[in-house]
Parts: structure tokens; C-alpha cells; sequence
């Protein structure tokens, strides 16, 4: 079973559905026993990063998912989920992150032509080895909504980049915690084939 961690922070019915599509029982909850006992855990959203850490608190789910981390649970963050794992997001200055991660989360430079919120499909470079990719091709197209983006501090943990304005850290792996600022569950066959890798972790 599959644990989608509900925080008032939307796109669950889409990560839900993807992970019909594949055959996958899922549970949406911010029930804290709930996410323990789930064999992987995802967290979903859009939205601010300042909001998003503002619920995780109201629902006592930050040490949750802390604990998920550290119990070795695989865990995927998907685009604002993605964000709250890290240190601090210029979005919400003062507002602490998870902090499992270490890095950065910036505003995307303006830039001449681009538009920001960045809303579209752009191709990946894989930086390191990342289990989600497995059997991905490299340039594969995935689908991205973000003004802002990751800067981690541990280059190592990144797999996966674009380029938007700036280089841009779109997927992470540390230990059983992944996480990807694009959507997987709006990228198509490729976005599929990377939730069925987290499925078979």
C-alpha cells in the first residue's frame, strides 16, 4: 500500500489515478499511523512553500515524515514536494523546511523569452545513476509547473537536471528518499515508467 500524504495541498487525485492506471493501491491520509505503516509514501502538492510547512505542522505530519525518512521507508516528493525537503525556500523567507535534504530552494532568474511560472515540458539530463530513471533514455520529455527551483548542496544526490533560465536540479536521490520537481503523474509514458521504478523499489 501506498500512502499519498494529504495536506490541503492539492494534486493528490492526479498521483492517485497515475498510480491506479499501474495497478497500484493507494491510500490518501495525513492519518500519522497510517503513513507509518505504509510500505512507500508519497507527498504531492502545489502551491507556497511557506503554506505547505504552515499544514505540515497544523497536522503533526513534519516528524512524520521525518521518521518515514528514517525508517528507510522509500519516499517520493513530487514537485512542491520536492521543495519542503529541503533547508528554506526564498518564497517563504524564515520558514524552515524538512531539512532531510541539504540545498536551497531559489526563484528562477527572469530571463528574455521565458515566462515564469515555468509551465511546460522540458528534457532531462541524468547527472548521476538514479533508480527512477531505470530504463528511461536520457532527453526523455517530462512535464514541469515551478517559479521555483532547487539548489542542492550535495551534488552528488542529483540525477536528474534541466535547463530553465538556470540549471536546474529536477530529481534527487538520498537513501530511500526521492524526490522530482517535475510531475511524473502529468508526464506521460515516461512520467508512468518512473512511478512504476518507485513502485518496484
Amino acid at each position: 500500500m501506498i500512502a499519498i500524504i494529504d495536506y490541503d495541498a492539492g494534486n493528490l487525485r492526479s498521483v492517485e489515478k497515475a498510480l491506479a492506471s499501474l495497478g497500484e493501491k493507494t491510500v490518501i491520509t495525513r492519518d500519522p499511523n497510517e503513513i507509518l505503516r505504509a510500505d512507500k509514501v508519497i507527498l504531492p502538492g502545489v502551491g507556497a512553500f511557506g503554506d505547505a510547512m504552515g499544514k505540515l505542522h497544523q497536522y503533526h505530519l513534519a516528524d512524520v515524515i521525518r521518521e518515514v525518512a528514517d525508517k528507510g521507508t522509500p519516499f517520493l516528493g513530487i514537485c512542491l514536494g520536492l521543495q519542503l525537503l529541503f533547508e528554506s525556500s526564498e518564497e517563504s523567507p524564515g520558514v524552515e523546511g524538512l531539512g532531510i535534504c541539504k540545498g536551497q530552494i531559489l526563484r528562477i532568474p527572469d530571463c528574455a523569452g521565458l515566462k515564469i511560472p515555468h509551465m511546460g515540458w522540458n528534457s532531462l539530463n541524468f547527472d548521476h545513476p538514479g533508480r527512477l530513471f531505470a530504463g528511461i533514455p536520457e532527453e526523455s520529455y517530462v512535464y514541469f509547473v515551478h517559479s521555483y527551483y532547487l539548489k542542492a548542496a550535495d551534488l552528488s544526490i542529483v540525477t536528474a537536471s534541466t535547463h530553465y533560465s538556470v540549471d536546474i536540479h529536477a530529481s534527487v536521490e538520498q537513501g530511500n528518499v526521492f524526490a522530482c520537481q517535475f510531475h511524473p503523474e502529468k508526464s506521460s509514458q515516461v512520467g508512468l515508467a518512473i512511478l512504476k521504478n518507485f513502485i518496484e523499489l
